[in-house]
């Protein structure tokens, strides 16, 4: 394994591993592509639009090389988590559970009460995945242009 796979660490909009964050975050979507429906916004990414997130939000990532990340957002009630996103060769290391944790961290800092993500109805092993780790189904949600859900909001309180 290449690079380090210490502490996660936060990205500043100009650090050299912004463009390595949306290469893991397409490799590691790409399993989605042709069983959800509307497809991943994930490859119209570009490394501009992670920098930008790292401005108003926040992406952390383990590794050098990252092997994992999360783009962390506040919102009035909650932290929401997006493109939680673990290389393949990682899976089963309890990376998702570190960077869960620390979105934990996170939130209990910010003074939010509760940990937010979407995942799509068709993938059905993610919503374990992410029951596994704390979070529950609160509502359904749906992408514009469509007439049935699309996504599931999970929440996890934060202790």
């Amino acid at each position: 394994m290449t690079g380090e796979m210490d502490d996660a660490t936060r990205l500043a909009p100009d650090d050299p591993r912004v463009p390595m964050v949306l290469d893991l975050i397409q490799r590691s979507f790409a399993y989605m592509e042709g069983r959800i429906d509307p497809p991943s916004s994930v490859q119209r990414r570009t490394p501009a639009a992670i920098a930008k997130q790292c401005e108003v939000g926040e992406v952390w990532v383990i590794g050098t090389p990252p092997k994992a990340c999360v783009f962390l957002s506040p919102k009035a009630d909650c932290l929401y988590l997006g493109k939680l996103a673990v290389d393949t060769d990682m899976q089963r290391q309890g990376l998702a559970r570190r960077l869960v944790k620390l979105a934990t961290d996170r939130a209990h800092t910010l003074g939010l009460p509760t940990l937010e993500l979407k995942t799509r109805i068709e993938l059905t092993e993610n919503h374990e995945t992410f029951e596994r780790l704390g979070f529950s189904v609160i509502s359904q949600g749906c992408h514009e242009g469509y007439d049935r859900p699309t996504n599931l909001i999970m929440r996890r309180p934060v202790p």
